[in-house]
């Protein structure tokens, strides 16, 4: 566990110009490491992203029976081939903070035979809901235990003959649709998923790339993504590229401060991933995408910003996805212009580490600004001229989006701002604190 500690900021940012590359991607990180351990043979991962959650899925991983080596800072990661998974010394998988490996490792565990395995997260994981999982997931055959309950700590027993699903996924939940698709890796037949809201890709990417027999087709608005499982996936080599989510809080401190100029340089730019620089773009932000390439199925470019004026934005919702984890930073801004901004549609904030939309308000609230809130959407009264009186301290509730929000605010207030437990930064970009002095 990491040591807990806070950070207290007494000034205010000055202009910068500057060239910097953020933390690599941890959606990709977590999924190249799950497919690659039902692949046959080694597969190698370079640019692994080396959180608190991403170790703990290479440590359940091992655990599981696979062999996972780092050398030349690449992880090689053998894989012994479709549900060849073996019971865990003690039987429990910790997954830490993780929704994303909780999810995804339960469905890969659900499709293995003779596999009985407990799953436990954090005090915090612990509390989130896993109804969205659990319905499709009993239905391929696996088994829940206890049979009532809907949160970890949980026991999973696997199925020796997983069954195909039809799965319509209407919350634009990537973390539903990737667990579904990983288990239909190990399902006999062809499982799809129709998405009603369109959410991250990087699973049906990688997928495509390593050449699993899936297809992806466009119904009108809607995806209809289909996969015949229980075929053998080869190994493969990969590149992972920064995380857009690690960009977003220095794109946002970029352009609130003036006479800055920033270049992030080879951050991916996935077009399910960039929903905050479209938003943004909507408030007149000068944010421009250069050298774009696709590398193993994934955009891949350096975003260059530049400080200036933003408006503010009634959000649309067909955005929300795309932008998800980014929402706390758009709150941040929107306190911080002149102007009501309103975003809607964002109930699944409410469903994450912390409840976002809550934990903000609170913190935005403490400062004087005024918000109004419903269970899907959130009101903002922005006031360019806030200052703090007195030291200020706001509590992330161990969510490191929150936690990372808080700092940018901190940056861009006149006083002085303490933003405790940044332990929980860790769980997704252990170097933010370093880069961003």
């Amino acid at each position: 566990m990491n040591k807990k500690f806070s950070v207290l900021i007494k000034n205010k940012i000055t202009k910068f110009n500057k060239t910097i590359l953020v933390a690599n991607d941890k959606s990709i990180s977590h999924r190249a490491l799950l497919i690659a351990s039902q692949c046959i043979g080694p597969s190698n991962l370079k640019g692994v992203l080396e959180s608190e959650d991403v170790k703990n899925t290479i440590i359940c991983l091992k655990k599981l029976g696979v062999k996972i080596l780092k050398k030349n800072k690449k992880y090689i990661v053998y894989g012994n081939g479709l549900r060849s998974f073996r019971k865990p010394h003690k039987n429990l998988l910790y997954v830490g903070n993780s929704g994303s490996l909780a999810r995804m490792l339960i469905a890969l565990v659900a499709t293995h035979p003779n596999l009985k395995v407990k799953v436990s997260g954090d005090n915090s994981l612990n509390k989130r809901d896993m109804k969205r999982i659990i319905e499709p997931l009993s239905k391929i055959g696996c088994t829940f235990y206890p049979r009532d309950k809907t949160t970890l700590p949980l026991t999973i027993e696997g199925t020796s003959m997983p069954l195909a699903q039809k799965h319509t996924e209407t919350l634009g939940s990537a973390q539903v649709k990737s667990a579904i698709l990983l288990a239909a890796i190990n399902t006999h037949g062809i499982t799809t998923v129709e998405e009603k809201k369109i959410s991250r890709n990087h699973t049906e990417n990688l997928l495509t790339a390593i050449k699993a027999s899936i297809k992806i087709k466009k119904i009108k608005k809607n995806n209809l993504i289909s996969l015949r499982g229980q075929e053998n996936l080869s190994n493969f080599n990969l590149e992972i590229h920064g995380d857009p989510s690690s960009a977003a809080p220095f794109i946002a401190l970029t352009l609130l401060t003036a006479g800055s100029k920033l270049l992030i340089k080879n951050v991916n730019c996935n077009p399910t991933r960039i929903g905050f620089i479209k938003i943004l773009k909507k408030m007149n932000a000068n944010i421009r995408i250069k050298n774009l390439k696709k590398k193993s199925g994934e955009h891949v470019g350096n975003i260059f910003v530049k400080s200036g004026s933003l408006k503010p934005i009634n959000c649309p919702k067909k955005l929300v996805s795309s932008a998800i984890d980014e929402f706390p930073l758009l709150f941040i801004i929107a306190s911080v212009i002149k102007g009501v901004c309103k975003f809607s549609g964002i109930n699944e904030l409410r469903h994450k580490e912390s409840d976002r939309i809550k934990n903000i308000e609170i913190g935005l609230n403490q400062i004087g600004i005024k918000t109004q809130s419903t269970i899907d959407s959130l009101k903002i009264f922005g006031n360019p001229n806030i200052k703090i009186e007195k030291t200020l301290e706001v509590y992330p509730k161990k969510d490191h989006r929150i936690a990372v929000s808080y700092v940018i605010l901190g940056l861009l207030l006149e006083g002085r701002i303490k933003i405790h437990n940044c332990e929980t930064i860790n769980t997704s970009f252990p170097s933010f604190l370093k880069l961003i002095r």
